[in-house]
């Protein structure tokens, strides 16, 4: 499948961020994605593996269900049999050299065009299946299925590009080169259900570096997995190349993990699960041609300080949206406050007030600012949480702690106060629309920031709400190491590709940073070549010979 060659030296279309469309009423937009809804909700589709181009049909069905609306199937999944596992990896080892041999732009324009594709008739469609399937307004589903996406696919081009001439220095008489080969052997790629873009861009970066991948996404985003295979397809993407496998997480894992042939690993999902994966990688070490390359972005316990100087309107507007925002399924959202004792009487207030003033309800209505939390299985953790908070003389609730599942996995928007710092709720992770507050005497600022630092394990993001600058300063110095990305003034999340690059340490993963260069570099074995032109005759060095 090699493509023919050209003798040109090519230039990329330089990127841009995708606008962001508004979707208000009376525009064209607007309407469009309404009948798309309509009509996806209106089908039953089949969700099929793909194979080295081909479709399979296994008949071990798992349905994907409207998390607002779990009665409502929107389609049946084929799972994956051992056999299908080893089919994906076979195909993907068989078909890498040849992949490999493709020259950039021939991979570059496959993904360029996937972009357009995306940015054009393919828009309502992912659009629509990421409402549906994961449960996000259409505003969360435009900034994520379409915008971040089709930024990945056009600044992954630009930073691919950036490493290739990352070159050495040659001296007259040779020529010294960097060959950015890809890694030798399949990357495992699994993807989380709370970003269309990150199941989208981790299969595809590695493969736009030149290596084959076998897909496992989120069982709960299977069918937002299904569209975006279907449109890399349309786009050009060769067979084999990436191979998409449903079924049960820690079964393909043991199957891929365990191959002599794995290269790399890019993951997003939880600490736990990519603890385990490392554990299993290291247990298998002698079984590899080489070192996997591991990559890994996980959990978030993400803060928001507040100084005494900060504006209690924009704060209040940032916890909201850092809070709240698809149901706090981010793993940026923001899910511990620490607010000094000043400004908590008029925040707490005005945050009471506003969080009854959110909607929670089926996505479909777009006068609702909040879904349903994925599943059953994340409800009832939530309730659970909520039945400890209650019974704790240490917390109060301000807000929500309440929760429905009769026609949807649906969890108020909660507001928590705690005075314990060793509380969990400041702690553990619990990817839902929990925000908890610890209120500090002002003259303990400096203090606070010490106790967010040691607090947690995570270290994803945070901010910093202030109109002080040596707060500030105070601040972003003391916090270096509890956030990858660290913001002033604005809410702990919404990074855009090529602009804030994603990724955080300590427990919170690689920090490779996706949408970056240095995430790219990840999926590259780089090879030195001298050439000398005139090589020597003879052995001897000047200093061997005799003085006259």
């Amino acid at each position: 499948m090699t493509p023919f060659v050209r003798s040109t030296i090519a230039r990329a279309p330089l990127p841009r961020n995708e606008t962001v469309r508004d979707y208000a009423p009376g525009t064209r937009e607007r309407a469009a994605i309404r009948a798309t809804l309509s009509q996806i909700m209106s089908e039953t589709s089949e969700l099929p593996l793909v194979i080295d181009g081909v479709e399979r049909r296994t008949g071990v069905l798992e349905a994907a269900v409207m998390p607002h609306r779990h009665q409502h199937v929107l389609g049946q999944a084929h799972l994956a049999s051992v056999d299908d596992v080893n089919a994906a990896i076979d195909a993907a080892t068989r078909v890498s050299a040849d992949w490999s041999r493709w020259s950039w732009a021939q991979r570059a324009a496959v993904f360029l065009r996937a972009a357009d594709l995306l940015s054009g008739p393919w828009r309502d469609r992912l659009n629509a299946a990421t409402m549906l399937g994961q449960s996000k307004t259409i505003h969360q589903a435009e900034i994520d299925a379409a915008a971040e996406l089709i930024d990945f696919w056009r600044f992954n081009v630009e930073f691919m590009l950036r490493i290739y001439r990352e070159q050495p220095h040659s001296p007259e008489g040779t020529w010294n080169q960097v060959d950015y080969r890809p890694l030798e052997g399949f990357v495992f790629a699994v993807t989380p259900f709370n970003f269309t873009a990150i199941a989208g861009n981790l299969p595809s970066a590695p493969a736009l570096m030149g290596n084959t991948v076998v897909w496992k996404p989120a069982a709960t985003a299977k069918y937002s997995a299904h569209l975006v295979m279907q449109l890399l397809r349309e786009a050009g993407l060769p067979d084999g190349v990436i191979n998409l496998v449903y079924g049960d997480g820690a079964e393909i894992a043991k199957i891929a993990l365990g191959h002599a042939e794995l290269a790399g690993v890019h993951f997003t999902g939880s600490t736990t699960v990519f603890n385990s994966l490392l554990r299993t990688v290291g247990q298998n070490v002698d079984r590899y041609r080489g070192y996997p390359r591991i990559v890994g972005e996980t959990g978030g316990k993400n803060f928001v300080l507040a100084h005494s100087s900060a504006d209690v309107a924009t704060l209040a507007a940032a916890i909201l949206r850092g809070g709240y925002e698809y149901q706090g399924q981010k793993c940026s959202a923001a899910s511990r406050i620490f607010i000094p004792a000043s400004l908590w009487p008029t925040l707490k207030a005005l945050l009471r007030d506003e969080i009854a003033t959110i909607r929670v309800g089926d996505v479909a209505d777009f006068s609702n600012f909040m879904g349903a939390v994925i599943d059953e299985k994340a409800w009832r953790k939530h309730m659970a949480v909520f039945e400890e908070v209650k019974a704790s003389p240490r917390t109060k609730v301000i807000a929500g702690a309440t929760g429905d599942k009769r026609t949807g996995y649906f969890v108020a928007p909660t507001l928590l106060e705690t005075d314990n710092l060793e509380s969990p709720l400041l702690r553990e992770e619990y990817f839902g629309p929990i925000v908890t507050a610890f209120i500090y005497r002002d003259q303990d600022f400096e203090d606070i920031i010490q106790r967010i630092d040691r607090s947690c394990a995570y270290g994803l993001t945070g901010s910093i709400f202030s109109n002080d600058r040596r707060s500030i300063e105070l601040a972003s110095a003391g916090l270096r190491n509890a956030a990858g990305n660290f913001y002033i003034n604005d809410k702990p999340t919404g990074a855009v590709v090529g602009q804030q690059p994603f990724g955080g340490g300590r427990m919170s993963g690689t920090n490779d940073k996706a949408g970056s260069v240095w995430n790219l570099i990840r999926w590259t074995s780089p090879r030195t070549l001298k050439e000398t032109f005139v090589p020597p005759t003879d052995y001897r060095y000047p200093y061997q010979s005799e003085l006259p």
